[in-house]
């Protein structure tokens, strides 16, 4: 495919070392091991479609939902998948908002 390709029919890979840098740049709050898992997770995938930054966005997003709020169990316990989504966004929100803020070093006090 060239540079006429439409976005959206576009293949992108992106490497390790670059997701790293983006993630860290954009949410400088988050940790380093969810950075390595993220990186890996998109680094081991071909996008179509997807710039770094949406790809970043679903792989974030997924995760947190899955490993990190109760989706699972809700699906488990027979809610829909929408309404389990619906149900756990608002963690999901402020996890990504603390993320986005850059850590508060182990010195700082707060006043």
């Amino acid at each position: 495919m060239d540079a006429r390709t439409p976005r959206k029919e576009r293949i992108s890979r992106y490497s390790y070392e670059v997701v790293s840098q983006h993630v860290r740049k954009k949410h400088p709050g988050c940790p380093d091991f969810a950075v390595e898992y993220i990186a890996a997770e998109i680094a081991g995938r071909e996008w179509k479609g997807a710039t770094l930054g949406r790809a970043v966005g679903i792989v974030m997003q997924s995760t947190l939902r899955h490993l990190m709020t109760e989706y699972e169990t809700l699906l488990l316990h027979g809610i829909e998948r929408e309404d389990a989504r619906r149900r756990v966004q608002p963690k999901i929100e402020a996890m990504l908002a603390v993320w986005k803020r850059p850590p508060v070093s182990a010195g700082a006090v707060s006043r």
